[in-house]
């Protein structure tokens, strides 16, 4: 089985309303559900808002230390699943089951082969 990486996009800064993020909240739960129960799951995670990171950097030889997001951009990464599914197809299928759930896009990427 090959692992799949599915990233959240959030808007930044583009919280739904609580009545919204509610129904967002048992979409979500009943996926994660759906997705244990087919043996897909691997690891789930909601993340903090963009503005919580902190950016690693080496410059002339030295690692620099920057709050925030290195990307600037409308949307970063809100949360993420791994799964494992027998090919792209399959994980493209979760995919679009999580966009409905989560109401934002969904990246899909393979992770690369283990030797």
């Amino acid at each position: 089985m090959k692992q799949y990486l599915l990233s959240v996009y959030h808007p930044e800064g583009g919280t739904p309303p609580p009545d919204e993020l509610d129904a967002i909240g048992r979409d979500v739960d009943a996926l994660n559900e759906e997705i244990r129960a087919a043996g897909a799951w691997v690891f789930a995670g909601g993340l903090h808002p963009s503005s919580t990171a902190t950016v690693l950097r080496v410059e002339n030889g030295e690692v620099l230390t920057t709050d925030g997001p290195f990307a600037e951009g409308k949307e970063h990464i809100g949360g993420f699943w791994v799964i494992k599914t027998p090919d792209l197809d399959a994980a493209l299928e979760w995919g679009r089951k999580a966009t409905r759930a989560c109401a934002v896009p969904i990246e899909v990427r393979p992770f690369h082969d283990e030797d």
